[in-house]
């Protein structure tokens, strides 16, 4: 059972919660999909201006929705497609301003005006992304960026 810590008013405090205690709700000794399901409600919990957290899983050569929070989500996004076939085709961290301005963007939840989509990397190659959307624009940066690379790298190390 999660039990709600008080969070801070200061985003990088709320990160080093995550960090704190998202190993307490995960267990490699478990499948892939528990993990993934409690880390996507530990996140959503610890970060602010979010409306929607979740993951897509690689199989073959695309992206499948995983455990989520938040409004329902696309099925099926092809490598290169949107945000999230983007981050899977370079491998590495994207991050939108305003998905308005981002060619290709795939629309799942009207209000999102930010997305940030990271890797979980595992041997050099994309075995799942981290997707989170905001409502407001630009609420995306490197701090979130360096935090979220290390919620995937953690969950990368615990994942059955």
């Amino acid at each position: 059972m999660f039990v709600p810590v008080e969070r801070s008013k200061d985003k990088e405090e709320n990160y080093r919660l995550l960090l704190e205690n998202l190993p307490h709700y995960i267990d490699k000794d478990t499948p892939w999909y528990t993990t993934l399901a409690n880390a996507a409600s530990v996140i959503d919990y610890f970060l602010s201006d979010v409306n929607w957290v979740g993951f897509y899983i690689v199989e073959k050569d695309a992206l499948y929705l995983g455990p989520f929070q938040g409004l329902a989500g696309c099925l099926k996004i092809l490598s290169g497609q949107g945000v999230c076939g983007t981050a899977l085709a370079r491998k590495e961290t994207v991050i939108v301003d305003d998905v308005h301005d981002f060619s290709g963007h795939i629309t799942c939840d009207a209000a999102t005006e930010s997305e940030i989509v990271v890797p979980l990397l595992k041997g050099g190659r994309v075995i799942a992304v981290l997707d989170i959307d905001s409502p407001k624009k630009a609420r995306f940066d490197t701090k979130d960026r360096k935090w979220l690379e290390k919620v995937s790298a953690l969950l990368v190390d615990n994942l059955g």
